[in-house]
């Protein structure tokens, strides 16, 4: 049985050249090859970390010199070079999301045919302690009954200049979305990991508000649970200094964690809020202690989700994000824009096709960054 595995990078961008510098550091995987349109991307990489070099997916999939793939190409095209992938029996990782929407991440989860291949998401964020030990306290009832959740990630500012740094960012036919698709992937799949899918999403998205981009990089979402929970989710690439952080009232007390500090804020009740509303006496609130939860540092991340990755080839480990529940981060940032679309809540889950032809029709009347969206079509459906 090997030791190692052998892992072909597809997409040399930034995230791709962070995953070239954490893998130097997982002794499990060996960069075998590396695969970007680019030219001098390429060579940057074949030329620090030895591995060989491709321009084109297809070519380098059938060279047969990799175990596993991992997918890090601008966002549509994550779908197409994964199916291939796993048609070609590859191990498989795919940066997020998963897909840009809900039928390309279906088509994509469809084409994992075999018990024996490794499928999975880069959802380093579910790696922090801190959300550990919310999902911790949530599924062992310790909080309660979970009765309203509010989420603000302001944090992700964006500059012009970043948006202007690549043909594809920021575009319909390029990207699928702004904010919802590119920087909340990651607090998405924690919403749904944490709290489940929501049955109605009503949002508010201001495209190009900050930015002369057609995009969303504005949302405020109020999200309705089955167990009749609410929750209300607010992003923007266009704050600052903006905040991380997550408020969840629950039936034993209020729990708030805020990125910036080490730890999580609970203010535990002595008794549960349905029994102080049908005991307790007028204004008579329940005792509270206050509690402070250890939470320091960030966890494995990126690093710590490539390296459950090799080993969950090489030993069977469990994974840390599989990626078949991508689709329900995808789902959610899609029903968002569904309904500022449409300007009104819509039920989830959401049609398939019904959002992936109100996108297509965004994507055909798209005029920002005309001289590159051509191309970028061609790209995508040659696989890269």
């Amino acid at each position: 049985m090997a030791d190692t595995v052998r892992l072909g990078l597809i997409g040399l961008g930034n995230m791709g050249f962070l995953h070239c510098r954490l893998l130097q550091n997982i002794p499990e995987i060996e960069l075998t090859a590396g695969c970007d349109v680019d030219e001098r991307r390429l060579q940057r990489i074949t030329s620090r970390y030895g591995c060989e070099g491709f321009t084109d997916a297809q070519t380098m999939l059938k060279a047969q010199i990799c175990d596993a793939v991992l997918v890090a190409t601008p966002h549509y095209s994550h779908t197409t070079i994964g199916i291939q992938a796993l048609q070609r029996g590859y191990h498989l990782m795919v940066e997020k999301p998963i897909s840009v929407h809900k039928a390309d991440a279906a088509r994509l989860i469809r084409a994992d045919k075999r018990d024996d291949r490794v499928f999975a998401a880069m959802f380093n964020q579910r790696t922090n302690p801190a959300y550990l030990k919310i999902r911790e306290m949530i599924g062992n009832g310790e909080l309660g009954a979970v009765r309203r959740v509010n989420w603000t990630i302001t944090d992700w500012f964006r500059s012009q200049a970043y948006y202007d740094s690549g043909g594809w960012r920021a575009t319909w036919r390029g990207e699928g979305g702004g904010v919802l698709l590119n920087q909340c992937p990651h607090q998405l799949d924690l919403l749904q990991w944490l709290f489940g899918m929501p049955e109605r999403v009503q949002a508010f998205c201001r495209f190009g508000a900050h930015h002369e981009i057609e995009v969303e990089d504005e949302v405020t979402a109020f999200l309705e649970y089955g167990s009749g929970a609410t929750g209300v989710f607010t992003t923007t690439t266009g704050e600052t200094p903006g905040t991380n952080r997550l408020e969840i009232a629950a039936e034993n007390g209020l729990l708030t964690y805020d990125s910036s500090e080490s730890f999580i804020r609970w203010q535990r009740n002595a008794k549960s809020v349905s029994a102080a509303i049908a005991e307790n006496k007028g204004f008579e609130k329940p005792d509270t202690q206050e509690v402070r939860i250890d939470c320091a540092g960030e966890g494995g991340q990126h690093a710590g989700v490539l390296a459950n990755f090799a080993a969950a080839i090489l030993r069977g480990e469990r994974l840390i994000a599989p990626a078949a529940e991508g689709i329900r981060s995808v789902e959610l940032a899609n029903a968002m824009l569904l309904s500022a679309w449409r300007g009104k809540a819509v039920a989830v889950p959401i049609s398939e096709r019904g959002y992936a032809r109100a996108l297509k029709l965004r994507a055909d009347s798209s005029v920002t960054k005309a001289t590159v969206t051509d191309q970028l079509a061609d790209d995508m459906s040659s696989s890269f």
